[in-house]
């Protein structure tokens, strides 16, 4: 990469003199060489883009997405998850370890870092809690963390022992680790297809209730008030978790969350269908949840949104609803999830770039003279089509798959490197 010349666009970063202010930014070999307005750069431009009407903003970061290695490349690998990460806008992205072998030592650590180098996206490894995400004994978390591990979860394997969840969270103090909850008690859960409710009911499905998730947040919270230590929770989805984090952090726990960009759009009524891209776990919940879920992302107790990306082969979900696998390949239509649920551009940035890192402890970019470019540029207006052509993960289990959405990623660079979508 040369030189960049982006000039009139919206630039949105708190705390940045600039920000809300339309600028010019040219970048110089991947570092920000000026900042202003009506820039006149004296060295030869490679690439002039025009921003005007766009955001330009810190690149997105995702706490929680999926891609198959090591075991399960035929569902996603690195180069094409990463393709697929810096198209929705990410330069930053953890993955989870829903891999097989599960990420439980250094050496998965060390292979999925290695794998990643060069890459425009800077990929974080998350250690697995328990040895094979079997929920028994713990994982080398130590070793993990030195070797690059940025928190550790059992992924889609809620840990059900308590006693294990209060030692993880205790040893992972010792070393300043980050413990990450997904919060489902699989007794109450059972194994069930969608949200219980009304629409449950009607379809003749067994379901999931709210209680599976909030009474798995609530133990987790009185572990981390027990132990004294920090917990996150991941892809909460219920009005009851709101309301029991926002308690736990009016107390002074030290206690954060995300929510997947899916659960605050679809609900259970989008299972009629019975199309399996709506099926999801957590599942999709009533309107009245998700109200509380915007709610809580407005009032500042929900930290970031995530895009909980999960490609799935098609023989997985081209079947019977009930048989189906989990997930949807949410990279790509993360931004276009969050401007259809109403975030402002401040959200936005907020949830997806801001305070996605400040929950793993990592810096946040600065758009500044002199810094790093890190940064992504994108329309909350212009509408384009995810289809065959523009999808970049081997995945197209998207309920927006084939159609038409709002908010582009137009462009992504980090690492001096650069990704263009206009």
């Amino acid at each position: 990469m040369n030189t960049i010349l982006i000039t009139s666009a919206t630039l949105v970063a708190p705390e940045n003199p600039w920000n809300g202010q339309e600028v010019d930014v040219l970048i110089e070999n991947g570092i920000i060489s000026e900042i202003g307005t009506a820039l006149k750069p004296t060295v030869a431009v490679s690439q002039h883009i025009d921003g005007k009407g766009a955001i330009l903003a810190p690149g997105f970061f995702d706490l929680n997405a999926n891609i198959g290695e090591p075991g399960y490349e035929t569902k996603e690998d690195m180069h094409t998850g990463t393709a697929a990460a810096a198209a929705g806008g990410f330069t930053g992205v953890s993955i989870h370890p829903n891999t097989n072998p599960a990420v439980h030592s250094r050496a998965e650590v060390a292979l999925l870092v290695n794998a990643a180098k060069g890459n425009l996206v800077d990929v974080h490894p998350i250690g697995a809690i328990s040895k094979k995400r079997e929920g028994n004994e713990l994982a080398e978390l130590y070793d993990m963390k030195k070797n690059g591990a940025l928190a550790f979860s059992d992924g889609t394997h809620s840990v059900q022992q308590a006693g294990l969840m209060s030692r993880a969270l205790l040893y992972a103090k010792g070393f300043n680790g980050l413990v990450i909850s997904f919060a489902q008690d699989s007794s109450i859960a059972g194994g069930n297809q969608m949200n219980e409710g009304v629409m449950s009911t009607y379809l003749g499905m067994k379901g999931i209730p709210n209680l599976a998730e909030s009474l798995m947040v609530s133990r987790d919270l009185y572990l981390a008030d027990y132990n004294e230590t920090p917990i996150h929770f991941t892809c909460i989805s219920t009005a009851e978790s709101v309301e029991l984090i926002k308690r736990a952090k009016s107390k002074g726990l030290a206690v954060t969350c995300d929510v997947a960009a899916h659960n605050l759009v679809f609900t259970d009524e989008d299972v009629q269908g019975f199309d399996s891209n709506y099926k999801v776990s957590p599942p999709l919940r009533p309107k009245n949840d998700i109200k509380a879920l915007l709610k809580g992302l407005k009032d500042g107790v929900i930290d970031a949104v995530v895009s909980q990306h999960t490609p799935q082969e098609v023989e997985f979900k081209n079947v019977e609803f009930q048989i189906a696998k989990n997930g949807i390949t949410g990279f790509q239509t993360a931004l276009p999830l969050a401007i259809k649920a109403g975030l402002t551009d401040e959200q936005i940035v907020d949830k997806m770039a801001v305070g996605p890192r400040k929950v793993v402890g990592l810096p946040v970019p600065l758009i500044a003279k002199g810094e790093q470019a890190n940064i992504v540029l994108y329309s909350r207006t212009e509408k384009w089509s995810f289809d065959a052509k523009t999808n970049k993960s081997k995945g197209r289990n998207n309920p927006f798959y084939g159609k038409e959405v709002t908010g582009k990623v137009y462009l992504v660079v980090n690492n001096n490197q650069l990704i263009s979508n206009i």
